[in-house]
């Protein structure tokens, strides 16, 4: 039975945890979360799953955390006192940090899951929420750098240059700014250039596991890219193969 953080692992007065494998390697995280009993609940957990927790109580104390620590995931909750989460991921992507974040929130709408993407989060889960679905998207975000294996540091469409290494994105010369998770989708499509990759494909392969299937995530990021790409009228190179998923060609 699938143990929910609601009802067992943060719940007022709940110290019980259904625990899995720990991680092989301490991976630094930072937690901001306004709710004592969910934070000391979250943190307990995750520092059982073998993560090296820093944890704060709102955005403000989360900036100022970044002062000092260069932490490898970090999770926000969206409501907070002071600093909320949507401008705390703000702020941390304007100062050019690049750390992957997971947003928490209470609502449910479209919308609002949207509003924390074009925040500079890469994702998010909606409460209450399952510990072991949690797990799996910190994970999932922790293991982006090596989701995309090519034997070439280079990748070419039409006038679109991708360079693994340095992580950088041109067309037509003009540097384009991406953030982790649009540069990592870029280079899925564009390592299969031609080729149609379906929307469970990408989900798995940059989220690390299939959203459920009324997802507007990957349309989201789509749609950044096209605005990022297509500066100054230049011709599409995502197309969307409909009902199907997408694809990178001229």
């Amino acid at each position: 039975m699938k143990k929910s953080l609601a009802s067992h692992s943060v719940a007022p007065g709940s110290s019980t945890f259904v625990a899995m494998a720990p991680l092989t390697e301490p991976t630094s995280l930072l937690l901001a979360e306004d709710d004592q009993s969910v934070r000391e609940a979250l943190e307990r957990a995750l520092k059982f799953e073998g993560y090296a927790v820093h944890a704060v109580s709102d955005g403000a104390q989360a900036l100022e955390a970044l002062t000092s620590m260069e932490p490898e995931v970090i999770v926000l909750d969206v409501m907070m006192p002071s600093v909320d989460g949507l401008t705390a991921c703000r702020r941390i992507r304007e100062k050019g940090i690049r750390t992957p974040v997971l947003m928490l929130t209470a609502r449910h709408d479209v919308a609002d899951r949207v509003a924390g993407l074009d925040a500079g989060a890469d994702d998010y889960l909606v409460k209450p929420f399952d510990l072991e679905e949690l797990l799996a998207r910190l994970r999932a975000l922790v293991r982006r750098g090596t989701v995309v294996e090519s034997d070439s540091e280079i990748l070419e469409v039409e006038d679109m240059v991708l360079d693994l290494a340095r992580r950088e994105v041109r067309r037509n010369g003009e540097l384009i700014e991406l953030t982790k998770t649009e540069f990592e989708l870029l280079a899925l499509l564009m390592h299969n250039t031609g080729i149609v990759l379906t929307r469970e494909v990408i989900y798995e392969r940059i989220w690390g596991y299939d959203f459920e299937t009324n997802s507007k995530s990957l349309d989201v990021y789509i749609g950044y890219l096209r605005r990022k790409t297509e500066f100054d009228d230049l011709p599409r190179l995502i197309h969307t193969v409909r009902g199907v998923g997408y694809t990178a060609r001229t």
